[in-house]
């Protein structure tokens, strides 16, 4: 599978995912607002859980499989 082809399948694949879980209009604002304020990905992850301490990451994060198990991979080992 050549780099392009590895790069189109992502992006269907994200694509995909953005419209089951947003829908068609959601995802557009989704994409519009990502390109109009030059969304910095690494910058937005690296203070996503800032002042989080790893007890409450955990917390949330099993929280979160409760309340979403149709989004969590099948063979992942449940909290």
């Amino acid at each position: 599978m050549t780099d392009t082809m590895q790069t189109s399948a992502i992006l269907s694949a994200g694509m995909k995912l953005l419209r089951e879980n947003l829908g068609l209009i959601e995802t557009e604002i989704f994409i519009v607002s990502i390109k109009n304020k030059g969304f910095d990905y690494t910058a937005w992850r690296e203070n996503l859980w800032e002042n989080m301490t790893s007890e409450e990451l955990f917390a949330k994060a099993a929280e979160f499989e409760r309340h979403h198990p149709e989004l969590m991979p099948k063979n992942a080992k449940r909290i």
